[in-house]
């Protein structure tokens, strides 16, 4: 981790942040004036550092796989929304009222610290200080600090990795909790979340009800290794008129009351509640302290893990994952950051032509500049001046402000109606 951070600059706007957004829960009336003071002045900085940022060049070499990892990551999501409503939907409503929570060691723990610990800390532990769309907004942060060199160019290189990283662990993640359903630590969720049918799916009916609860029924099962109860006729579902998208009925399992549409059925989800191992909001919040520690590191880098695990602790304590969902998250998120290094890394890499041209010359520069052959000096001089004039040439001067105007454009576009077309961001 680089130690300590080239300015301080990036760690007191990112802070500022957070302590301006906390004030909602402490003054309504401050936060009200002094956010959007804040934002006006991130925002005006940014754009006033536009006309002097220096690396469009290698943010225009980074826009297709920005795009590109965009695109990976809204199609991820896709698959993770489906499979939170399948999951949900599969085993019906009275299963999730009905099955109790599993044991959980940390969630024990932090009842005991409660007994145990001065109230104030207490407060402290159960304040909501920190939530999902903070981290992804310190992360925007940081991807616009380029613009102030506080950060390694490309930025778009950097919100490539990320959304690659992220698209990658919420895969991983709806495969992971799909394969096993585990009972939400809070029962009542599905009931007030989803309008799923009460009943199990026929698959369920089929391969788990008969089996789920009766010790010899799970014991003769396993030594035959076949469904042997016969169910009859399972209980069938409602079957809308999805068109070529009718395959998704059986894992959705729309009631009447959901709508025509398959994608507005999706858009009430709001969230799952079986979708457990492992936590998505802790994902994000450890690709987000990944990002921090490497791109910019310093002492904002510790508070921001300070956060992350004041957040953990909060999604165990009010129950919104097990510990187990938090831990997973946590080492997933970090092996799943280092494997992605070749999209962006703050070491630096000669993958430019004319930077590898540079390097090549800047050691003849020394020794001539040694050997004092100023014909020599001036010589190399005018390579270097060649060099520049074609890596001008080969981007454009036109397309280059075109494209840097509209990447600011679009980046401070998708900030503004995340955070005001959304609840939180």
């Amino acid at each position: 981790m680089p130690w300590p951070a080239k300015n301080a600059g990036l760690g007191i706007a990112a802070m500022s942040y957070i302590a301006v957004d906390y004030l909602r829960h402490l003054s309504p009336t401050w936060h009200s004036r002094l956010q959007p003071v804040l934002w006006s002045l991130l925002a005006l900085a940014a754009v006033v550092r536009v006309p002097s940022y220096r690396h469009w060049s290698a943010e225009f070499r980074s826009a297709i796989p920005f795009v590109a990892s965009m695109l990976f990551m809204l199609s991820a999501l896709l698959f993770e929304a489906l499979s939170v409503r399948s999951v949900t939907a599969v085993l019906g409503l009275d299963w999730h009222r009905n099955t109790p929570p599993l044991p959980d060691t940390g969630q024990w723990f932090l009842l005991a610290l409660n007994e145990k610990l001065p109230s104030p800390i207490v407060e402290i532990l159960r304040a909501r200080i920190i939530g999902l769309h903070h981290f992804l907004m310190l992360f925007m942060m940081l991807a616009f600090s380029v613009l102030f060199d506080s950060v390694k160019a490309p930025g778009l290189g950097l919100g490539a990795r990320y959304m690659f990283t992220m698209a990658v662990g919420r895969l991983l993640r709806a495969i992971t909790f799909a394969s096993t359903i585990l009972p939400s630590a809070r029962p009542w969720c599905a009931g007030s979340r989803f309008r799923v049918p009460a009943y199990p799916h026929p698959w369920a009916q089929k391969y788990y009800v008969p089996y789920a609860k009766d010790h010899d029924a799970i014991s003769r099962v396993i030594n035959l290794d076949t469904a042997y109860v016969d169910i009859g006729k399972p209980v069938s579902d409602y079957q809308p008129d999805w068109g070529s998208m009718s395959f998704l009925i059986d894992f959705l399992r729309p009631t009447v009351s959901e709508g025509p549409s398959w994608y507005s059925l999706l858009k009430k989800a709001g969230g799952g509640c079986n979708d457990l191992l492992y936590s998505g909001h802790m994902l994000v919040a450890v690709l987000t302290a990944m990002a921090w520690t490497e791109a910019y590191g310093g002492f904002s880098s510790a508070l921001v893990w300070l956060l992350l695990m004041h957040s953990a602790q909060r999604e165990i304590r009010e129950r919104h994952h097990y510990t187990v969902d938090c831990i997973v998250a946590i080492y997933v998120g970090i092996l799943l950051w280092k494997m992605t290094g070749f999209i962006w890394s703050r070491e630096a890499k000669s993958s430019n032509r004319s930077l590898t041209k540079l390097e090549t010359i800047q050691s003849r520069l020394i020794q001539a500049s040694k050997d004092s052959d100023i014909d020599k000096v001036r010589e190399l001089l005018k390579e270097i001046e060649l060099i520049s004039e074609e890596s001008k040439d080969s981007t454009g001067i036109k397309h280059a402000r075109l494209f840097r105007s509209a990447t600011i454009f679009f980046a401070l576009t998708i900030v503004v109606l995340a955070f005001t077309l959304t609840s939180d961001g």
